[in-house]
């Protein structure tokens, strides 16, 4: 069973390993071509999204309420992500 303190610090170590990946990427790769303003920005929705699903997990005593907000929160991350990537709805900040 782990610890709360153990639950919190996995929460906000997941966005630094999703973060490897496209580094590991960089180094080894010419397809992978992140800058580093894509890594900040990345890194900022990660963060973001663990830092108000670690605050749901706080201040929510109610399990379903709990993984209903969860999931509203990472869709809506899914969804700036994609639109930052490839401008689904063709928004200006998407560089349409």
């Amino acid at each position: 069973m782990m610890t709360q303190k153990q639950k919190t610090l996995t929460i906000y170590a997941l966005p630094l390993a999703l973060l490897s990946i496209p580094l590991v990427g960089n180094l080894f790769s010419k397809e992978v071509n992140w800058s580093g303003a894509d890594f900040l920005i990345a890194g900022a929705l990660l963060f973001t999204t663990a830092f108000l699903i670690n605050l749901i997990r706080s201040r929510i005593k109610k399990q379903s309420q709990k993984v209903m907000i969860c999931i509203f929160i990472v869709l809506t991350i899914a969804l700036v992500w994609i639109e930052l990537a490839v401008g689904i709805f063709g928004s200006p900040f998407a560089g349409s």
